[in-house]
């Protein structure tokens, strides 16, 4: 029989819960909720800081990766998204890892799994890039590895439960698929985005001709020809096997903010692809379910996009600022 699917709950409880203390697991939604240091104790802030410092200097070693480059940038977090595979994910877990148990479980007073130490270390290396980046500020749990980060910014004020990114990440589900880099993206560096301070890619008002047979060699011919200021797609843009599943109909483009992004939109079988490029290249996608008749239609009015879907025969309206927000 096949193997039985890992979700991020069942991950939690086989291999975090029993190394949490009693009453912290006997009322779990109580201690996610509740200060655990109320005074703003420097010392337990220190703590925090000294494990994700921790995590910055080891984890290469577990990684496989001395390259990884954990110098607590954003694009450091995107580096660690994309190192999160389903073969380093099992073999942290299992028993020659240091568990024990079958599925990750440790054996009773034995050592936890690799996994438990990296998790809990690295979701506080996440918090702390964005402590020290985008000014968030602790909101401190116990035990620490659930500690929040609260983030004030343009998009309002959010509390980021970022040991949660690393169990949905890990899953099943999604493991694989950068989900941890993707959730930065969208709780952390969309929000504090300062879109005016872009470089300027090419004229806003330069027209690129729609693409009508997408392949991943012709849309790089098609960007090199028309937008040759463009010089790269970026490490995060979606690789050409990744890219050739998704089967687009066709690309249109369009200049953004005054030349400071590029859009990139187009609809596949099942639904309508948005992608955003600066002049480093990749930053973010959208996706939205669609019927494929009638056409999209993405309107560009002053700072904001609409995009119109058709969606069971009803049209739905998706509007946000041009850079993605």
């Amino acid at each position: 029989m096949p193997a039985e699917p890992i979700t991020a709950a069942q991950l939690f409880e086989r291999t975090f819960a029993p190394h949490y203390p009693p009453d912290a697991l006997a009322d779990l939604a109580a201690a996610r909720s509740t200060d655990a240091n109320p005074a703003g104790n420097l010392s337990i802030l220190a703590q925090i800081d000294h494990a994700a410092e921790v995590f910055a200097r080891l984890a290469p070693g577990a990684f496989g990766a001395p390259d990884l480059g954990l110098d607590f940038s954003d694009a450091s977090v995107h580096r660690l998204g994309a190192a999160l595979t389903r073969e380093r994910r099992d073999a942290w877990l299992s028993p020659a890892e240091g568990a024990a148990g079958a599925r990750g479980t440790s054996a009773e007073g034995g050592a936890p799994p690799m996994l438990v130490t990296l998790v809990t270390h690295g979701a506080l290396y996440v918090g702390a890039c964005v402590a020290r980046n985008h000014g968030g500020k602790w909101q401190v749990r116990r035990p620490l590895w659930e500690s929040l980060v609260r983030l004030e910014s343009r998009a309002g004020t959010g509390d980021l439960a970022i040991f949660q990114w690393w169990l949905k990440a890990l899953s099943d589900e999604e493991i694989g698929r950068g989900r941890l880099a993707d959730r930065y993206r969208t709780h952390v560096e969309v929000p504090t985005f300062d879109a005016e301070r872009l470089p300027v890619i090419a004229a806003g008002d330069r027209r690129i001709p729609r693409l009508a047979k997408v392949r991943y060699d012709t849309l790089y011919k098609h960007l090199r020809a028309h937008l040759p200021e463009l010089r790269s797609v970026g490490e995060d843009f979606p690789s050409p096997e990744r890219f050739e599943e998704m089967a687009f109909k066709s690309l249109e483009f369009a200049l953004l903010g005054g030349g400071r992004m590029l859009l990139m939109h187009g609809a596949t079988a099942e639904g309508v692809h948005l992608f955003w490029l600066d002049a480093s290249g990749f930053v973010k996608s959208v996706y939205y379910p669609a019927d494929s008749f009638p056409a999209h239609v993405v309107q560009i009015e002053g700072q904001k996009i609409r995009v119109i879907v058709p969606v069971r025969g009803e049209t739905q309206a998706h509007e946000m600022l041009w850079w993605g927000a």
